[in-house]
Protein backbone atom coordinates (compact mmCIF):
# COMPACT_ATOMS: atom_id res chain seq x y z
CA UNK A 1 0.00 0.00 0.00
CA UNK A 2 1.52 3.45 -0.65
CA UNK A 3 2.22 6.09 1.85
CA UNK A 4 1.02 9.17 1.88
CA UNK A 5 4.24 11.56 3.10
CA UNK A 6 4.33 14.98 3.65
CA UNK A 7 7.59 15.49 2.39
CA UNK A 8 6.38 14.91 -1.23
CA UNK A 9 5.66 18.22 -2.56
CA UNK A 10 3.55 16.87 -5.95
CA UNK A 11 0.67 15.47 -3.38
CA UNK A 12 -1.00 18.38 -1.79
CA UNK A 13 -3.08 17.73 1.49
CA UNK A 14 -6.33 18.66 1.83
CA UNK A 15 -5.57 20.24 4.94
CA UNK A 16 -2.75 22.01 3.98
CA UNK A 17 -6.22 24.63 2.94
CA UNK A 18 -6.12 27.28 4.72
CA UNK A 19 -9.37 27.15 7.35
CA UNK A 20 -11.46 30.22 6.05
CA UNK A 21 -14.69 29.37 8.48
CA UNK A 22 -14.17 30.30 12.27
CA UNK A 23 -15.86 29.99 15.06
CA UNK A 24 -17.22 33.74 15.28
CA UNK A 25 -18.24 33.67 11.82
CA UNK A 26 -20.54 30.75 12.29
CA UNK A 27 -21.92 31.98 15.63
CA UNK A 28 -23.37 34.70 13.66
CA UNK A 29 -24.82 32.85 11.17
CA UNK A 30 -26.27 30.96 13.71
CA UNK A 31 -27.52 33.80 14.77
CA UNK A 32 -29.23 34.97 12.10
CA UNK A 33 -30.66 31.79 11.34
CA UNK A 34 -31.80 31.55 14.62
CA UNK A 35 -33.91 35.56 14.56
CA UNK A 36 -34.53 35.48 11.09
CA UNK A 37 -34.89 32.07 9.79
CA UNK A 38 -33.39 30.54 6.69
CA UNK A 39 -34.66 32.60 3.90
CA UNK A 40 -32.57 35.68 5.36
CA UNK A 41 -29.76 33.72 5.99
CA UNK A 42 -29.62 32.94 2.62
CA UNK A 43 -29.57 36.31 1.57
CA UNK A 44 -26.84 36.98 3.44
CA UNK A 45 -25.01 33.69 2.53
CA UNK A 46 -25.73 33.63 -1.24
CA UNK A 47 -23.23 37.00 -1.77
CA UNK A 48 -20.38 35.00 0.29
CA UNK A 49 -20.63 32.14 -1.10
CA UNK A 50 -20.02 33.65 -4.56
CA UNK A 51 -17.15 35.40 -3.38
CA UNK A 52 -15.80 32.37 -2.38
CA UNK A 53 -16.69 30.66 -5.39
CA UNK A 54 -14.71 33.61 -7.21
CA UNK A 55 -11.40 33.37 -5.07
CA UNK A 56 -10.79 29.94 -4.26
CA UNK A 57 -9.34 28.96 -7.26
CA UNK A 58 -8.07 25.64 -5.77
CA UNK A 59 -11.59 24.50 -4.72
CA UNK A 60 -13.31 25.74 -7.90
CA UNK A 61 -10.85 23.74 -10.26
CA UNK A 62 -11.28 20.47 -7.93
CA UNK A 63 -14.62 20.74 -8.65
CA UNK A 64 -15.03 21.25 -11.92
CA UNK A 65 -12.79 18.10 -12.09
CA UNK A 66 -14.92 16.32 -9.56
CA UNK A 67 -18.07 16.62 -11.91
CA UNK A 68 -16.42 16.09 -14.90
CA UNK A 69 -15.47 12.62 -13.80
CA UNK A 70 -19.42 12.40 -12.89
CA UNK A 71 -20.41 13.15 -15.99
CA UNK A 72 -18.08 10.56 -17.76
CA UNK A 73 -18.89 7.97 -15.23
CA UNK A 74 -22.65 8.71 -15.94
CA UNK A 75 -22.75 10.06 -19.59
CA UNK A 76 -26.74 9.65 -19.95
CA UNK A 77 -27.39 11.13 -16.47
CA UNK A 78 -26.02 15.04 -18.45
CA UNK A 79 -24.31 16.36 -15.06
CA UNK A 80 -23.73 19.87 -15.44
CA UNK A 81 -20.29 20.44 -15.75
CA UNK A 82 -17.93 23.91 -16.51
CA UNK A 83 -18.11 26.78 -14.36
CA UNK A 84 -21.73 27.07 -13.96
CA UNK A 85 -21.88 23.49 -12.87
CA UNK A 86 -19.41 24.25 -9.97
CA UNK A 87 -21.23 27.49 -9.23
CA UNK A 88 -24.12 25.20 -8.51
CA UNK A 89 -21.76 23.06 -6.53
CA UNK A 90 -20.78 25.78 -4.37
CA UNK A 91 -24.45 26.95 -3.85
CA UNK A 92 -25.38 23.52 -3.13
CA UNK A 93 -22.54 23.32 -0.03
CA UNK A 94 -24.16 26.62 0.77
CA UNK A 95 -27.51 25.62 1.21
CA UNK A 96 -25.59 22.22 2.72
CA UNK A 97 -24.54 25.11 6.10
CA UNK A 98 -27.73 26.27 6.47
CA UNK A 99 -29.29 22.64 7.57
CA UNK A 100 -25.48 22.31 9.76
CA UNK A 101 -26.84 25.52 11.34
CA UNK A 102 -30.21 23.82 11.58
CA UNK A 103 -29.26 20.52 12.51
CA UNK A 104 -27.37 22.62 15.97
CA UNK A 105 -30.19 24.47 16.34
CA UNK A 106 -32.68 21.89 17.07
CA UNK A 107 -34.74 23.44 14.38
CA UNK A 108 -35.05 19.90 12.10
CA UNK A 109 -37.82 17.73 13.72
CA UNK A 110 -38.76 14.15 12.48
CA UNK A 111 -40.65 15.62 10.17
CA UNK A 112 -37.60 16.37 8.35
CA UNK A 113 -35.93 13.37 8.28
CA UNK A 114 -36.89 9.88 6.63
CA UNK A 115 -34.57 7.01 7.76
CA UNK A 116 -33.77 3.80 5.87
CA UNK A 117 -31.85 0.86 8.03
CA UNK A 118 -32.81 2.55 11.44
CA UNK A 119 -34.18 -0.50 13.04
CA UNK A 120 -30.72 -2.17 13.44
CA UNK A 121 -29.31 0.89 14.63
CA UNK A 122 -32.10 1.36 17.28
CA UNK A 123 -31.32 -2.42 18.26
CA UNK A 124 -27.93 -1.86 19.41
CA UNK A 125 -28.85 1.54 21.43
CA UNK A 126 -32.11 -0.09 22.72
CA UNK A 127 -29.37 -2.65 24.00
CA UNK A 128 -26.62 -0.16 25.15
CA UNK A 129 -24.02 -1.06 22.83
CA UNK A 130 -21.61 1.72 20.94
CA UNK A 131 -21.00 1.13 17.57
CA UNK A 132 -18.49 2.82 15.37
CA UNK A 133 -19.99 4.47 11.96
CA UNK A 134 -18.41 5.29 9.11
CA UNK A 135 -19.30 9.09 7.58
CA UNK A 136 -18.20 11.03 4.14
CA UNK A 137 -17.95 14.29 3.50
CA UNK A 138 -21.35 13.68 1.18
CA UNK A 139 -24.11 15.58 2.32
CA UNK A 140 -24.89 16.57 6.49
CA UNK A 141 -23.35 14.47 9.12
CA UNK A 142 -24.48 17.29 11.61
CA UNK A 143 -27.70 15.62 10.84
CA UNK A 144 -26.55 12.79 12.97
CA UNK A 145 -28.24 14.92 15.83
CA UNK A 146 -31.30 13.40 15.59
CA UNK A 147 -30.19 10.11 16.57
CA UNK A 148 -31.09 11.42 20.08
CA UNK A 149 -34.73 10.90 18.85
CA UNK A 150 -34.00 6.80 18.64
CA UNK A 151 -35.81 6.39 22.06
CA UNK A 152 -33.29 7.35 24.48
CA UNK A 153 -30.71 10.25 24.76
CA UNK A 154 -27.69 8.92 22.83
CA UNK A 155 -23.84 10.77 22.83
CA UNK A 156 -22.71 10.50 19.24
CA UNK A 157 -19.13 11.44 19.29
CA UNK A 158 -17.73 13.03 15.91
CA UNK A 159 -13.79 12.26 14.83
CA UNK A 160 -12.66 15.98 13.46
CA UNK A 161 -9.66 17.16 11.95
CA UNK A 162 -10.26 20.88 12.71
CA UNK A 163 -8.52 22.81 15.54
CA UNK A 164 -11.27 24.75 16.35
CA UNK A 165 -13.06 21.50 17.39
CA UNK A 166 -13.66 22.49 21.34
CA UNK A 167 -15.18 26.02 20.35
CA UNK A 168 -17.68 24.30 17.85
CA UNK A 169 -18.42 21.57 20.16
CA UNK A 170 -19.24 23.96 22.81
CA UNK A 171 -21.44 26.75 20.62
CA UNK A 172 -23.40 23.61 18.74
CA UNK A 173 -24.08 22.10 22.52
CA UNK A 174 -25.48 25.28 23.62
CA UNK A 175 -28.23 25.13 21.33
CA UNK A 176 -28.39 21.14 21.61
CA UNK A 177 -31.64 19.46 21.51
CA UNK A 178 -31.89 15.83 22.62
CA UNK A 179 -28.42 14.19 23.02
CA UNK A 180 -25.35 15.48 22.81
CA UNK A 181 -22.79 15.52 20.54
CA UNK A 182 -19.24 15.67 21.06
CA UNK A 183 -16.67 16.61 18.48
CA UNK A 184 -13.03 15.39 19.05
CA UNK A 185 -10.00 16.43 17.48
CA UNK A 186 -7.61 14.57 15.94
CA UNK A 187 -4.83 14.47 13.68
CA UNK A 188 -4.32 10.96 14.23
CA UNK A 189 -5.54 7.53 15.70
CA UNK A 190 -2.75 6.53 17.99
CA UNK A 191 -3.22 4.20 21.11
CA UNK A 192 -4.57 7.09 23.24
CA UNK A 193 -6.70 8.12 20.51
CA UNK A 194 -8.37 4.27 20.73
CA UNK A 195 -8.40 4.11 24.32
CA UNK A 196 -10.39 7.40 24.85
CA UNK A 197 -12.85 5.67 21.86
CA UNK A 198 -13.01 2.50 23.87
CA UNK A 199 -14.23 3.87 26.69
CA UNK A 200 -16.89 5.66 24.90
CA UNK A 201 -17.95 2.64 22.48
CA UNK A 202 -18.32 0.72 26.60
CA UNK A 203 -20.85 3.34 27.34
CA UNK A 204 -23.18 2.92 24.60
CA UNK A 205 -22.05 5.75 22.70
CA UNK A 206 -21.92 6.29 18.76
CA UNK A 207 -18.82 7.34 17.27
CA UNK A 208 -18.46 9.32 13.89
CA UNK A 209 -15.01 8.89 11.49
CA UNK A 210 -15.12 9.85 8.03
CA UNK A 211 -13.56 7.51 5.88
CA UNK A 212 -13.05 9.49 2.65
CA UNK A 213 -9.93 11.95 3.78
CA UNK A 214 -6.80 10.80 4.13
CA UNK A 215 -4.45 11.95 7.52
CA UNK A 216 -4.02 14.90 8.50
CA UNK A 217 -0.24 13.86 9.45
CA UNK A 218 1.99 11.82 6.80
CA UNK A 219 2.83 9.03 9.23
CA UNK A 220 -0.30 6.85 8.53
CA UNK A 221 -0.94 4.20 5.73
CA UNK A 222 -3.18 5.03 3.07
CA UNK A 223 -5.49 2.58 0.51
CA UNK A 224 -5.80 2.83 -3.43
CA UNK A 225 -9.18 2.62 -3.93
CA UNK A 226 -11.37 2.92 -7.34
CA UNK A 227 -14.06 5.51 -7.04
CA UNK A 228 -15.87 7.27 -10.22
CA UNK A 229 -13.60 4.93 -12.54
CA UNK A 230 -9.96 6.62 -10.95
CA UNK A 231 -7.68 5.24 -8.33
CA UNK A 232 -7.85 7.37 -5.26
CA UNK A 233 -6.37 7.68 -1.89
CA UNK A 234 -8.63 6.40 1.34
CA UNK A 235 -7.83 6.39 4.86
CA UNK A 236 -6.38 3.01 6.38
CA UNK A 237 -7.01 4.46 10.16
CA UNK A 238 -11.26 4.55 10.39
CA UNK A 239 -10.85 0.39 9.50
CA UNK A 240 -7.90 -0.19 11.92
CA UNK A 241 -9.64 1.88 14.33
CA UNK A 242 -12.84 -0.37 13.86
CA UNK A 243 -10.52 -3.57 14.37
CA UNK A 244 -9.16 -1.94 17.87
CA UNK A 245 -12.47 -1.18 19.10
CA UNK A 246 -14.64 -4.72 18.33
CA UNK A 247 -17.42 -3.53 17.75
CA UNK A 248 -20.42 -3.29 15.05
CA UNK A 249 -19.48 -0.96 12.34
CA UNK A 250 -21.92 0.91 10.08
CA UNK A 251 -21.73 3.54 7.03
CA UNK A 252 -24.08 6.44 7.83
CA UNK A 253 -24.74 8.43 4.48
CA UNK A 254 -27.21 11.15 4.75
CA UNK A 255 -28.71 13.25 1.49
CA UNK A 256 -30.99 15.88 0.45
CA UNK A 257 -34.50 14.41 -1.60
CA UNK A 258 -37.39 16.62 -2.02
CA UNK A 259 -36.81 18.63 0.73
CA UNK A 260 -36.61 15.90 3.23
CA UNK A 261 -32.98 14.61 4.54
CA UNK A 262 -32.40 11.02 4.27
CA UNK A 263 -30.47 9.34 6.46
CA UNK A 264 -29.24 5.76 5.48
CA UNK A 265 -28.07 3.41 7.66
CA UNK A 266 -26.30 0.28 6.39
CA UNK A 267 -24.63 -2.57 8.36
CA UNK A 268 -21.19 -2.50 7.78
CA UNK A 269 -19.66 -5.57 10.02
CA UNK A 270 -20.17 -7.20 12.81
CA UNK A 271 -16.58 -6.67 14.04
CA UNK A 272 -13.33 -5.92 11.81
CA UNK A 273 -10.56 -8.09 12.15
CA UNK A 274 -7.17 -7.90 10.07
CA UNK A 275 -5.08 -11.32 10.38
CA UNK A 276 -1.03 -10.32 10.43
CA UNK A 277 -0.59 -12.61 7.13
CA UNK A 278 -3.77 -11.06 5.39
CA UNK A 279 -3.98 -7.31 7.01
CA UNK A 280 -3.11 -5.38 4.12
CA UNK A 281 -5.62 -7.39 1.65
CA UNK A 282 -8.21 -7.34 3.88
CA UNK A 283 -7.92 -3.77 4.65
CA UNK A 284 -8.09 -3.14 0.72
CA UNK A 285 -10.97 -4.89 0.32
CA UNK A 286 -13.16 -3.06 3.41
CA UNK A 287 -11.71 0.22 1.96
CA UNK A 288 -12.94 -0.27 -1.54
CA UNK A 289 -16.39 -1.89 0.23
CA UNK A 290 -16.84 1.64 2.04
CA UNK A 291 -15.93 3.09 -1.46
CA UNK A 292 -18.27 1.58 -3.84
CA UNK A 293 -21.11 2.62 -0.87
CA UNK A 294 -19.94 5.84 -1.30
CA UNK A 295 -20.01 6.12 -5.03
CA UNK A 296 -23.71 4.74 -5.03
CA UNK A 297 -24.61 7.25 -2.94
CA UNK A 298 -22.79 9.75 -4.45
CA UNK A 299 -23.73 9.33 -7.91
CA UNK A 300 -27.37 9.97 -6.37
CA UNK A 301 -26.75 13.58 -5.62
CA UNK A 302 -22.89 14.42 -7.02
CA UNK A 303 -23.55 18.11 -5.59
CA UNK A 304 -23.76 17.04 -2.03
CA UNK A 305 -19.98 15.71 -2.15
CA UNK A 306 -18.19 18.39 -0.47
CA UNK A 307 -14.63 17.85 -0.98
CA UNK A 308 -13.42 20.41 -2.31
CA UNK A 309 -9.83 19.63 -3.36
CA UNK A 310 -8.16 16.95 -5.58
CA UNK A 311 -8.93 13.64 -4.15
CA UNK A 312 -7.82 12.03 -7.16
CA UNK A 313 -3.93 13.69 -7.99
CA UNK A 314 -2.50 10.56 -5.24
CA UNK A 315 -3.52 7.69 -6.75
CA UNK A 316 -3.36 8.22 -10.45
CA UNK A 317 0.55 7.87 -10.27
Amino acid sequence: MPRFTAENPAMKHWAQMQERGIIWGMQALLKVYLLFGRTVLQIFLYPVVSYYWLVNSKGRQASLDYLQKVSAYLPDKRIQTGLLGSYRHFICFANAIIDKLAAWSGALSLQNIEYHGREAIMSHVEQGQGLLVLGSHLGNMEVCRVIAYLGKKVTVNVLVHTKHAEKFNALLNRYAKGGAMNLIQVTEINAATAMTLADRIEAGELVVIAADRIPVTGHDRVVRADFLGKPALFPQGPFILASLLKCPVYTLFCLKQRGKHLIHFEHFSDSLSFPRKQRDAMIQRCVQKFADRLQTYCLQEPLQWFNFYDFWQAGDD
